[in-house]
């Protein structure tokens, strides 16, 4: 299925002369009206109408976050403020937040692609759209609504949390779809069980789609089994409009990353130069359509690869793999660089392993993960919890090359996560 067949399946070569076109655009304006943006192209001796291919996005420079917090509230605005009718921010954890202005133009531009997300993956108007995410200052709930109204969905916009509350609206209204953050699913699947309600029978699901946390393989195969559904995964970030800008297809080979609104780079992080496909990088993105606050060459900080290759359900936008994490998510213990995925990817593989897990960091060689098994091996012999905890134990420091230590925990006995999961608690003096 197709939101813009036109599009979706452009020819390589028209592909990359439309962006050609909406990037000279992009530069042009920016030169003309966003002073900080203007000063670094007089720096750098670039004028826009000089630039002749998309090789020369290289000779252009970055964005940070840091420059986004630099210049908030205004100071990357493009257009008049007459021009500007919705705010949304990304906070950090220190410091100004990140503003994200978008005129009525930039609105309607991020909600078609959400449309072509959905429409990819066989969203129909008949169907039931439970939005659990965020609604606010985060993109994610507020985008994805916009653009399931535009495909015609019925839009249930629960937000996150109030658990009971989002089953009860689930069997009502028989939701055939939801967002969701991957914890908040592991989490329902827990309350449902403890309900007695059997997902597969029950609820009318038929799809999830999640982002807006990382999270593995591993832990879509665990959620999919559990609701017997097709996880979907999703990547957005605020800077570059929120949810909808690399989606799975029904093949979940990668995300197709919508080429015609945003330009894609690999660079190394340590040396910025490009990676080829195929290989992992930091993802840098320019945006091509953005009219309120157009950013170019913005570093996402988000570590993935581009595939290779044609995709089989005939779209042309390439693919880039699940992000492996972050570069600030990472963090080092006896001198080993860890992604908190690496130990996600271990624990959502090792049968009678709960759906809950922590991270606590307490100094430079001690980490402790914590993490929730089933109820039942509670109530067997002593031995199988130690054979399971040494198990945890080895597979983890096969993984990561450090002997974490490693506590067993009952059901319920770390935090729940009605929305964004907090895996990593770092108590070390900095």
């Amino acid at each position: 299925m197709f939101w813009d067949k036109k599009i979706e399946t452009i020819s390589r070569s028209g592909l990359e002369r439309l962006q050609l076109k909406r990037l000279k655009s992009t530069l042009a304006g920016i030169n003309k009206n966003v002073p900080f943006y203007k000063d670094k192209l007089k720096k750098l001796k670039i004028k826009p109408d000089k630039i002749r291919n998309l090789e020369e996005i290289r000779n252009l420079p970055f964005t940070t976050r840091e420059d986004l917090r630099a210049n908030y509230p205004y100071g990357l605005l493009a257009v008049s403020l007459d021009h500007v009718v919705r705010l949304h921010t990304s906070s950090g954890t220190t410091g100004k937040p990140k503003a994200i202005l978008f005129s009525r133009k930039d609105i309607e531009q991020a909600a078609d692609l959400i449309a072509r997300c959905l429409v990819m993956t066989g969203m129909k108007k008949n169907e039931v759209f439970q939005n659990m995410m965020s609604y606010g200052m985060f993109t994610g709930g507020l985008v994805m609504h916009y653009g399931a109204e535009k495909v015609g969905l019925l839009v249930i916009p629960a937000g996150p949390g109030n658990t009971d509350r989002q089953i009860s609206l689930m069997q009502d209204f028989k939701s055939n779809a939801i967002h969701i953050t991957p914890s908040f699913a592991l989490y329902l699947a827990d309350v449902l069980e403890k309900k007695g309600v059997d997902p597969r029978k029950d609820l009318f699901l038929k799809r999830a789609y999640m982002g807006a946390e990382p999270y593995t393989e591993a832990t879509r195969n665990k959620i999919e089994a559990i609701y017997g559904i097709d996880v979907y995964n999703s990547y957005g970030l605020s800077e570059m409009n929120g949810p909808g800008v690399a989606f799975e297809c029904p093949e979940k080979n990668g995300m197709h990353i919508w080429e015609d609104n945003f330009l894609v780079e690999l660079v190394d992080p340590k040396t910025n130069g490009p990676v080829p496909e195929g290989k992992e990088g930091e993802l840098v993105l320019t945006t091509l359509c953005r009219e309120a606050m157009p950013i170019i060459r913005y570093r996402t900080g988000d570590l993935t690869s581009i595939i290779p290759g044609k995709c089989r359900c005939g779209r042309t936008h390439r693919r880039v793999s699940r992000m492996t994490g972050r570069t600030d998510d990472m963090f080092i213990v006896r001198g080993v660089n860890i992604f908190p995925q690496q130990i996600e990817r271990v624990l959502m593989a090792i049968q009678g392993v709960g759906r809950n897990y922590q991270i606590t960091l307490d100094s430079l060689d001690d980490m402790t993960v914590k993490v929730e098994i089933r109820k039942e091996l509670f109530d067997g012999k002593v031995d199988h919890l130690v054979n399971l905890q040494n198990t945890i134990t080895e597979k983890l420091r096969d993984e990561i090359m450090v002997r974490p230590r490693v506590e067993l925990l009952e059901p319920g006995a770390l935090p729940p996560s009605e929305g964004k999961a907090k895996r990593v608690l770092d108590n070390r003096t900095l």
